[in-house]
């Protein structure tokens, strides 16, 4: 029988997706890569699921990349290949990437794999006393799961530069500054922190939800003219939608709205 490297559990609209490997310290292996690349994949088959949370059990999010493991595959120059049941962790794959919002809750040692599959999430929350490294150089390989792109895009060159080039740690509050996370909770409640964000998140209109983050990675991924041309295009639907016409009775009637995803 398969070990249950990742655990699965629909919280209302929110997937939880649980590493759960902690006598490892959560390290990434294939057969988690695989297993969280399909729960994944429950995110975006799921009409009932609007938003996925990412978060570990035991001390540590994740120590990295199990290199032994994966030493055949980065050798041969490829990822391992995804079933059509499946989603790309990394997000490298546009085609293969989750449509929904990931929200992380991260915690402990956050080596390698954890910084870039947070950095292919929307939202990052850390804990206090968080470990934050992306140690590739000091393997002798380079981080090849995204960090290379993704701390440019989001840390500026310099301060991206400065944690891929020596390998060096980095604490909760620099990963704040840096914007790599956007809250930091004391240790023990960043679960429950990000889990707020992810009920927020899923209590909104999911076609209007789903529209602006597919908007926003169209602007990173092509470029600012492509995605302007976009924006009202893409909107024009959205407004035939009974949400938004629930958008509009729960304005005038001064009330939370109830969206159907419809």
């Amino acid at each position: 029988m398969t070990e249950q490297k990742i655990l699965t559990e629909k919280r209302g609209h929110v997937l939880v997706i649980t590493l759960n490997r902690p006598d490892k310290a959560n390290a990434f292996d294939v057969e988690m890569y695989h297993q969280l690349a399909a729960a994944y994949g429950q995110i975006d088959a799921d009409p009932e699921v609007r938003c996925g949370l990412v978060c570990a059990n035991g001390k540590h999010f994740t120590a990295g990349l199990e290199l032994d493991k994966w030493a055949p595959h980065i050798a041969k120059g490829g990822w391992p290949a995804l079933p059509e049941n499946e989603r790309d962790p990394f997000g490298l794959d546009p085609a293969r990437r989750v449509g929904k919002p990931l929200v992380f809750a991260l915690h402990g040692i956050c080596y390698t794999v954890a910084i870039e599959l947070a950095l292919a999430a929307d939202v990052r929350v850390c804990a206090e006393g968080v470990r934050f490294g992306q140690i590739e150089v000091k393997r002798g390989i380079f981080a090849f799961g995204g960090a290379t792109l993704r701390m440019v895009q989001e840390f500026g060159w310099g301060n991206a530069q400065r944690y891929l080039l020596t390998g060096d740690e980095f604490d909760a509050q620099e990963a704040y500054r840096i914007g790599l996370v956007q809250e930091i909770a004391p240790l023990g409640e960043q679960f429950d922190r990000a889990f707020a964000i992810a009920e927020k998140i899923s209590r909104q209109a999911p076609l209007a939800v789903y529209g602006s983050l597919r908007s926003s990675r169209q602007f990173l991924e092509q470029n600012l003219v492509a995605a302007a041309q976009r924006l009202l295009p893409d909107s024009a639907p959205l407004m035939h939608s009974e949400d938004a016409a629930e958008g509009v009775r729960s304005f005038v009637e001064r009330r939370e709205a109830q969206f159907k995803g419809r």
